[in-house]
Parts: structure tokens; sequence; C-alpha cells
């Protein structure tokens, strides 16, 4: 689907909107994860990745004026630890949710990766991309 001449899809960082790329890489967890017997009642490896597209504030080198990575790895911290789930698109799309809270987040961008799934591989997943709705 083709968009529109005068809408110009988000770049991950962009001076000329004032879009600010905010990202988390590589966070390591152990996770209540999957739907097979074998993966009941254990966790498994996973590996989070997180990029988001934020709008720019008057930067004034205070937190508050930032959107935290901290606090988005508190946010998938506390996702994981809530319980077991059964997919990983689950997981994602509840990250995504959590960073999309905060209102100057426009895109966010979810990786999550099994790391111990197939032994063959060195991880299995999905990435999945949510914007906020345009109001």
């Amino acid at each position: 689907m083709s968009q529109p001449e005068n809408v110009r899809p988000f770049k991950i960082a962009d001076a000329a909107r004032a879009i600010r790329h905010v990202f988390v890489r590589d966070l390591l967890l152990e996770a209540h994860i999957g739907v097979y017997a074998h993966e009941q009642g254990r966790t498994q490896p996973i590996r989070i990745n997180v990029d988001l597209t934020v709008s720019e504030a008057a930067h004034s080198d205070k937190l508050a004026n930032v959107v935290s990575y901290e606090e988005a790895v508190n946010k998938i911290k506390a996702i994981v630890a809530s319980g077991h789930l059964n997919l990983v698109e689950t997981l994602a799309e509840r990250v995504a949710a959590a960073c999309l809270e905060d209102e100057r987040v426009l895109v966010a961008r979810v990786r999550i990766e099994k790391l111990a799934a197939i032994p063959e591989a060195a991880s299995v997943g999905v990435e999945i991309e949510r914007a906020r709705p345009a109001s």
C-alpha cells in the first residue's frame, strides 16, 4: 500500500521533524514463555531489542524532558516477570503497548528472540512495529 504524496513515513531519527531515536539493545532476560510442554514451568533465555521513534522536546539536560530507556527496561522486566506467556508475539505486543504509553513515543519497534528454542538456530522470534494512532 503506498503512502499519499504528502505523508512521509517516520524515520528512526529525523532532524527536520525533530525526531529522536531511543533504543534498548540486547536486553537478556529469563522468561516463562512458550506453548509446548517442555517450555511450561521453567524459564528460557530471551533477547529483546526496542527502537522508539520519539518526538523531541526542548532539551535542558533533565531526565523529565526525555523518554527514559531505563523506564522502558523496567516496564519490559515487569511484563516478563508478570507470568507465563504462550507466544513471543504476545510479549512483543505488550512491550510495544507499554512503550506507547508515553505520549512522546510515536512508533515502537520490538524484536523478541528465544535463544534456546531451536538448537540449530542462534535465535528465533518476532519483530513488530506499532505506531501511535493518528489524532
